[in-house]
């Protein structure tokens, strides 16, 4: 296997460079590209250090190359594409650029595996870190009764602003600590000691682009009809998003028979014991791959209702994991000879 990374020095194409080595993919040779200021370093991969190429057009460079992961921006992603897939490279994007086209698989493997299988463009969009994490949980309720709507908070931390707000999350801190004022330059405003109700741009109707993303996203992940809105909000912590996520059924669920479906369910954790203040946090679940759920219980407000909590890392399974469990899929499938 040839594989490629784009964006390899930002926070996602390190982590993938991480996942790749931690869970042994098949990789005979790594090529790594990123933008002038990145091309000419050099990481370690499996003991042996690879230097940053710059990412251009009119090359070769992706000839043989059978997985291109690209975690360099929509902008990037659309300018490159071609380049990228043109002698049937597979681009695995972890960017918003393709996510809503028809002919581009949108996948989360837990959810919707085998959408992956078909990809005409030679292109499979990794979804929003928000929505892989909710969908994730969604899916075992949604086999016990079909979800008609879903209402969810997001509390999302400064990694998925890129490993510059991570920067600037920790020196705002430090800053502060100082007597000195903070700099703010990722953020609407400082972040620190703060929370912030405002992800991406805003559409006409208020909500936010990452909002949008959130309702667009889950619909196409889960094949469904589903109605969900989202307020998605910037808190302080460092990578880990977590959600407090309300849900409707067609049928009343009984919590308990939710637990047992969530216990089950491939890429979850339960961590569901109040009583003994154990729930998932943002402090406890960076650097883990499932998505942690608890709190789960009968929404008082609505027979069909069932809320619940989760946390899980977002550069993690909020994307690279994501996009390497994608390839990892197609491996099994026979998709690379």
């Amino acid at each position: 296997m040839k594989v490629a990374i784009v964006g390899a020095s930002g926070a996602v194409g390190q982590e993938l460079l991480k996942v790749l080595e931690q869970r042994s993919f098949p990789v005979d040779e790594l090529l790594l590209f990123g933008s002038e200021r990145s091309a000419g370093r050099k990481y370690t991969f499996r003991g042996r250090e690879v230097e940053v190429r710059l990412l251009q057009h009119g090359t070769e460079d992706f000839k043989g190359v059978d997985i291109a992961f690209t975690s360099a921006g929509a902008g990037t992603s659309r300018e490159f594409a071609a380049d990228i897939t043109r002698f049937g490279t597979l681009m695995i994007d972890n960017s918003s650029a393709f996510r809503m086209d028809a002919d581009v698989p949108l996948v989360v493997p837990e959810c919707n595996a085998a959408d992956a299988l078909e990809a005409p463009r030679g292109i499979i969009a990794n979804p929003n870190c928000t929505t892989i994490m909710m969908v994730v949980v969604l899916k075992p309720i949604e086999m016990l009764s079909h979800i008609t709507n879903i209402h969810v908070a997001s509390y999302q931390s400064a990694s998925g602003a890129g490993a510059q707000a991570m920067a600037e999350l920790e020196q705002q801190y430090r800053d502060l600590a100082a007597g000195r004022e903070p700099v703010v330059n990722k953020f609407a405003y400082q972040l620190a000691y703060n929370v912030i109700p405002h992800i991406d741009a805003f559409a006409d109707d208020d909500y936010t682009k990452e909002e949008l993303k959130m309702y667009n996203e889950t619909r196409k992940i889960l094949h469904s009809d589903v109605q969900c809105s989202a307020t998605c909000v910037r808190i302080s912590a460092l990578r880990s998003h977590s959600e407090a996520v309300w849900i409707r059924t067609e049928k009343p669920l009984s919590p308990e028979d939710v637990r047992k479906a969530l216990a089950c369910a491939p890429g979850v954790t339960l961590q569901d014991d109040p009583a003994n203040k154990v729930y998932p946090m943002p402090l406890f679940t960076g650097g883990k791959d499932d998505i942690y759920v608890g709190r789960v219980r009968r929404d008082i407000s609505d027979p069909n209702g069932i809320t619940l909590w989760l946390s899980g890392d977002q550069i993690r399974k909020g994307a690279a994991l994501n996009a390497v469990q994608i390839a990892e899929y197609l491996l099994s499938e026979g998709r690379f000879k």
